[in-house]
């Protein structure tokens, strides 16, 4: 199909990227990132359950690879994170698929205090009721969290109290900064007690390598493996390719700029009744009156008519190069990009504000991994 090889094309381009910055010792695995791999594969033997964060916008392709080299980990929490920006629709088939794996999934927003501390308590459940079917006998239960999630999200982590009792919860280590994200030292965490749990906190690491195209483009466009890799434009495109082949965008015909072409889509929408073009206005403006952010809206609106208008078939990768370009053109207007700056900084400052707004979640929730099709689907 023409639309994968413009995917294919772009993500090829992200690879190269990527790679030519790793040869020149400027990618994502570290000396600080080898040392915490080791570290993390002596202890995973040591512990008695694993927490992997996962990124629910990528559940397979967010997987930590270390965790495959130990299947006696038969009981594992998989915890998705970022479930607040994945597609609602299909989360619970994701749920589904960590369950038929022998895993135990929970979905949390590490960004919300009150989320956090459901994640915590829900640990707590899980440990206890392990401990009482196993009849584990220890008073110590020692859990370890392996992933990546930001300083901010670890902070929220850190200060949570879900304990029964106050001010149980307690970090009995310190922390280590380094290009902005916290690596713990031994960072251990009580948050609960009868059997006393201990959280062993660890620094997010990526593989050394990565030889798939699409997955390394899944974890650059997410934010785990950093930007400034690659030209943002690039990665722009990657997603307006994604949001391209969606129906996303015509969540948006309510913030077309174009009355004639959102009174024909309304139009079309309602059933069993006739409304004037009077009344469509007035909601429009009723809409538009109540909106909080209105520059997001502008680049909806903006999307939202300049695919409606587009003449040519996405399925031809010609076509869909086009559409991106009128697409980051029409952008500059949406975003208030001042004119006269050049075409690069045109591009690059479209491009970032546009990755911005998808990775708050603020252009929809996208999940860009398939569930795999040998699985039971939920009902």
């Amino acid at each position: 199909m023409a639309t994968a090889s413009t995917a294919s094309r772009i993500t090829r381009k992200i690879v190269i990227a990527v790679k030519k910055a790793a040869s020149r010792n400027k990618g994502w695995y570290d000396l600080h990132m080898a040392a915490a791999s080791g570290a993390i594969a002596q202890r995973l033997p040591l512990v008695d359950l694993v927490a992997e964060i996962r990124d629910a916008r990528i559940p397979l392709s967010s997987e930590n690879e270390l965790l495959r080299d130990f299947p006696a980990l038969s009981k594992r929490i998989v915890v998705m994170n970022k479930i607040d920006l994945a597609d609602q629709t299909q989360v619970k088939g994701w749920m589904r698929y960590f369950e038929q794996q022998n895993c135990i999934p929970y979905g949390v927003n590490s960004h919300n205090k009150d989320s956090v501390k459901g994640l915590l308590n829900f640990i707590q459940a899980q440990v206890r009721g392990l401990c009482k079917a196993n009849h584990h006998a220890s008073e110590t239960i020692t859990i370890m969290l392996v992933g990546r999630i930001s300083a901010a999200e670890k902070g929220r982590l850190k200060h949570a109290t879900v304990s029964p009792q106050p001010g149980e919860t307690k970090d009995i280590s310190s922390f280590k900064q380094y290009n902005g994200v916290f690596h713990a030292q031994h960072l251990h965490l009580q948050i609960g007690s009868h059997p006393n749990i201990y959280l062993l906190d660890t620094p997010g690491i990526l593989p050394r390598m990565i030889h798939d195209a699409e997955l390394c483009s899944k974890l650059v466009l997410t934010g785990a493996i950093r930007d400034g890799l690659i030209e943002q434009k690039e990665l722009a495109r990657y997603f307006l390719t994604i949001l391209n082949l969606s129906d996303q965008y015509k969540k948006w015909a309510k913030f077309s700029t174009n009355e004639d072409r959102l009174l024909s889509f309304i139009e079309h929408k309602v059933e069993d009744s006739i409304s004037s073009k009077l009344e469509m206005r007035q909601k429009k403006q009723h809409m538009m009156d109540h909106t909080e952010d209105l520059i997001v809206n502008d680049v909806r609106g903006t999307i939202f008519d300049t695919i409606s208008c587009f003449d040519g078939n996405i399925e031809l990768e010609e076509d869909m190069i086009k559409l991106m370009e009128a697409e980051l053109v029409a952008l500059r207007e949406a975003f208030r990009v001042p004119q006269g700056l050049g075409e690069y900084v045109y591009n690059r400052v479209v491009s970032v504000k546009l990755l911005d707004l998808y990775r708050t979640g603020r252009l929809e929730h996208y999940t860009l991994d398939t569930l795999p099709l040998t699985l039971h689907h939920p009902l």
